[in-house]
């Protein structure tokens, strides 16, 4: 996934409520980066396309006719329709952090660290099955992290392992889990249920403070835990050279730490993940923090978040514009 190389991100918001003009336009800037990283080992390492739709159709079928639709917008080649499938796409690592805080005011609140070449930076809105999502797009129409207009939300982290098996990229299931959940008891169970190709946390919060994280993993069931934060392990640390790149560990425990304070505020929080050991400057080795997200399930918004700057989305009140965020010890807009 190779998009810009610069220490800089224009971030966009865009709004389409059904597959169309502008959906296919993102398609079209994207496609060839995203055509180099799904054959980087070659075509024949990618599944051919009747067992890319069989798996769609079989592990989340509601999703069928906008898969239809935007391969339809993707120019109905074999090899678009297999990428938007997510079926065994190549491997994929980032950092993250996310916690759940089930207060007064519900909020979801996460942390994204990756090489800003390889984020496509879009915010978008969209009604594709009739429900209103927001969220923070990856391979065009899956999402990193994202909230729904019946108030659900939910963040993915790396699970810390480097196993690869059969399974959807992790994207796709938090977009699928967007546009049919309502509660968190449901989207649990179909993240439990959808096999993922590496292992990820995903972390779940409605707006009645109900919050879970269920760790995926390649060939296994996903374990639900009611766990309100994660980062870059699961049980346990498995992958040592990662896990010491990216504090892991020290994350987890600052986290629950503040979790454990009664006297926390969701003010406190959020200037926490704007400040190291949470947020990481590490751009140049490709783990800076590239964005904050602040979801507020009971309001229906989406705060995004960087050191000195932030912008407010939701349902009520979108607005369509972009922020170009430069890199470096303080990210600035430009």
């Amino acid at each position: 996934m190779a998009l810009i190389q610069t220490q800089s991100l224009l971030f966009r918001a865009i709004e389409e409520a059904r597959p169309g003009a502008i959906w296919q336009a993102l398609f079209a800037e994207f496609w060839p980066s995203y055509r180099r990283w799904y054959l980087q080992g070659g075509n024949a390492a990618r599944p051919y396309y009747l067992p890319c739709v069989r798996a769609l159709k079989k592990h989340m079928p509601e999703l069928l006719p906008t898969y239809e639709r935007l391969a339809e917008l993707a120019g109905g080649g074999d090899l678009e329709a297999r990428f938007l499938s997510l079926f065994c796409p190549p491997p994929y690592v980032t950092a993250c952090s996310q916690v759940a805080w089930p207060g007064a005011q519900p909020l979801l609140l996460r942390n994204y660290d990756y090489p800003a070449q390889l984020c496509e930076g879009v915010i978008l809105k969209t009604a594709w099955n009739g429900r209103q999502v927001i969220g923070v797009s990856d391979c065009v129409w899956g999402l990193l992290d994202g909230i729904n207009d019946d108030g659900l939300a939910v963040s993915l982290s790396f699970g810390g392992r480097l196993d690869v098996g059969e399974g959807f990229g992790v994207p796709l299931v938090l977009r699928y889990v967007l546009e049919t959940c309502s509660r968190t008891a449901a989207a649990t169970a179909a993240l439990a249920r959808v096999p993922v190709h590496m292992s990820y946390n995903v972390t779940v919060l409605d707006r009645h403070g109900d919050f879970a994280t269920v760790y995926m993993a390649p060939g296994k069931n996903g374990d639900i835990q009611r766990i309100a934060a994660a980062t870059n392990h699961q049980q346990k640390v498995e992958w040592q050279q990662h896990a010491r790149a990216t504090s892991t560990v020290e994350r987890l425990r600052l986290l629950r730490l503040m979790l454990d304070d009664s006297a926390i505020t969701s003010e406190a929080l959020i200037a926490a993940f704007l400040q190291a050991p949470i947020y990481s400057n590490a751009f140049a080795r490709g783990l800076g923090t590239l964005y904050s997200a602040a979801y507020w399930p009971g309001e229906g918004r989406a705060d995004f978040l960087w050191p000195g700057h932030s912008w407010s989305q939701s349902f009520a009140d979108f607005t369509v514009g972009e922020r170009l965020i430069e890199f470096g010890s303080s990210p600035t807009t430009a």
